[in-house]
């Protein structure tokens, strides 16, 4: 086991030692305003095989590179539409990944072999000072196992890949809290496949015209997997009633409710975590709670449905809970 490095993000030493590190292509756990990404040179084939090999990440499930600004776009794009440049103007920096055709001089390790590359520009100060400083492209999905719930705070990195990865830079917590919509702008019509904090009604408003938003499709991206974002402990999700009939019936069980209603529930070895009821604030403390509640060892987590309007929200509590 090789040992992590715990760096700093208030110390600029900390930080000009995770970019000599990136530099020499290791791998280093990054904040970024969403989830802290697992960060390696893109332009290095063999730093980015080792984000798959700590993640047990598949090597066809395409990694997002994170450049620094809308005119890095052209060294890693080709046939860029005018729709890139509208919805970068408005969203750039911040949590919009957009798919387009890929240079051909870029590697298909970082795409899972295929011809298309996921691009964003973070909105976070740390990771974009070390993209400006390193001159290049870092490739960074979420710093955790593979199909875990993905970590808001560096010591949820440390407890999901300490002794796999070179080092941690603690940038405290992350401000949105869940991960990048992800557009796909390589066909006539833009289609989201990720659903996240810039919703389908932000992208129409900027574009001027209808977009597609699937609930299903089945194209490689980032988080397109029927089970994802984890917690170790069973996952239910139910409307609140369906929770109270549920937790009458199982008194002899410990049981973690996240609840964003105020209705009354009673139950002897309940632990009730009251949840926002805006979208924004329930995504940023989502993984958190999760986190929090896989350290108190209950036997189940009961989730009260949300709003149908939450789709980034949905999406990762029903890919959290797809085993059950």
């Amino acid at each position: 086991m090789k040992k992590t490095k715990l760096l700093n993000s208030s110390k600029q030493e900390d930080i000009n030692k995770a970019i000599a590190i990136l530099t020499k292509g290791g791998i280093v756990a990054l904040p970024t305003e969403t989830v802290y990404g697992l960060a390696a040179d893109a332009k290095n084939e063999n730093a980015v095989k080792k984000i798959f090999e700590a993640k047990g990440r598949p090597v066809d499930h395409p990694l997002i590179v994170h450049i620094s600004s809308y005119s890095e776009i052209e060294k890693w794009a080709n046939d860029i539409p005018i729709s890139a440049k509208m919805l970068a103007k408005k969203f750039w920096p911040g949590p919009l990944t957009l798919l387009l055709k890929k240079s051909k001089n870029i590697s298909s390790i970082i795409t899972g072999g295929l011809e298309n590359i996921a691009l964003r520009v973070p909105n976070q100060p740390i990771f974009l000072n070390i993209l400006e400083k390193m001159d290049t492209g870092l490739a960074a999905p979420s710093a955790n196992i593979h199909k875990r719930v993905s970590p808001t705070q560096s010591s949820h990195v440390f407890a999901s890949l300490y002794g796999r990865i070179d080092a941690i830079l603690d940038g405290g917590d992350c401000k949105v809290g869940i991960e990048s919509t992800i557009v796909d702008l390589t066909s006539k019509t833009p289609r989201i496949l990720r659903y996240g904090p810039i919703t389908k009604q932000d992208i129409e408003k900027v574009l001027g015209y209808n977009i597609l938003a699937p609930k299903k499709h089945s194209k490689k991206v980032s988080g397109n997997m029927k089970v994802h974002y984890q917690p170790y402990t069973k996952l239910k999700i139910l409307d609140i009633n369906e929770i109270k009939t549920f937790i009458e019936k199982n008194d002899d069980k410990k049981i973690a409710v996240m609840q964003y209603s105020k209705q009354k529930l009673n139950h002897k070895n309940l632990a009730r975590i009251k949840m926002p009821s805006n979208k924004s604030g329930y995504a940023k403390i989502l993984y958190n709670t999760l986190h929090k509640i896989d350290e108190m060892k209950v036997d189940l987590i009961l989730v009260e449905l949300p709003p149908k309007d939450w789709s980034d929200v949905l999406d990762r509590l029903l890919k959290a809970s797809a085993k059950n």
